[in-house]
């Protein structure tokens, strides 16, 4: 039985995998033209890495990396922050400074 090449979304890849488990998966297999195969491949990487490991090509390593670069991202706006905040704070303390000494050659 050869099947035609398809492409499913995350939420149909997500609806195939709870129907094969309340209908069987060869029914709902050869209900979508898929291959058990695909199937089991699709329901590991829900299982592993949730919704975002049915993405097209995601790997455990990816979506690790991935989480890597949020985290760094996270760090980097949260140092830029405190530098900008730093800043604000060191103008405004010169600001009051200059305006004491002009007060006081007054």
């Amino acid at each position: 039985m050869l099947m035609k090449k398809r492409t499913f979304t995350n939420e149909e890849k997500i609806r195939i995998i709870k129907e094969a488990s309340e209908n069987g998966v060869t029914p709902t297999c050869e209900k979508y033209g898929l291959y058990a195969a695909s199937y089991y491949s699709w329901k590991k990487k829900l299982d592993e890495m949730g919704v975002d490991g049915l993405q097209h090509g995601m790997t455990p390593e990816h979506l690790k990396r991935i989480r890597q670069l949020e985290k760094e991202n996270q760090l980097l706006k949260q140092l830029l922050a405190e530098k900008e905040l730093e800043g604000k704070l060191k103008s405004e303390l010169l600001k009051k400074q200059y305006a004491l000494e002009k007060r006081r050659r007054s």
